[in-house]
């Protein structure tokens, strides 16, 4: 299951998430497979999760769970469907090394470890120039 990648059309990106502008924390899909999804994300200023020029955890936390989704709405994309609705269910755990700052380019790797009845099990790996900055496992539930 593959189609034109990768895809930066934040019209196209926003239509896979349920989130909307302020709160969008992707801007692009440039790898997709059953079990796997690549997003990437430029820190803007005006950013909501943004202070003093860093972007918080909080919203490295949201990146990655929109990730999830981008690769859930990526999977109903292909198959003709309206994305559905998801949610974190769980956090089980989550490293941060360092905190990006503005005009930093995040790129992150979702891992779907397991999958049933709705609620995913996944591992994220978010990068900046290949240096790992923060890892998470999470449960996501489509509604």
């Amino acid at each position: 299951m593959e189609s034109n990648l990768p895809n930066s059309d934040r019209d196209f990106v926003e239509s896979l998430i349920p989130q909307r502008f302020p709160f969008v924390m992707v801007g692009e899909v440039s790898d997709y497979s059953e079990n796997h999804v690549v997003s990437g994300f430029t820190i803007k200023e005006d950013n909501i999760f943004v202070s003093e020029g860093i972007f918080q955890a909080s919203g490295l936390i949201e990146h990655q769970a929109q990730t999830v989704a981008l690769h859930t709405g990526y999977k109903y994309f292909l198959l003709g469907k309206e994305s559905p609705t998801g949610y974190i269910g769980a956090i089980k755990s989550v490293e941060v090394e360092s905190l990006p700052k503005v005009g930093d380019q995040l790129i992150s790797e979702a891992t779907i470890l397991n999958e049933m009845m709705g609620v995913t099990l996944v591992e994220i790996v978010t990068k900046i120039n290949e240096t790992v900055i923060a890892k998470s496992q999470m449960k996501t539930v489509v509604k």
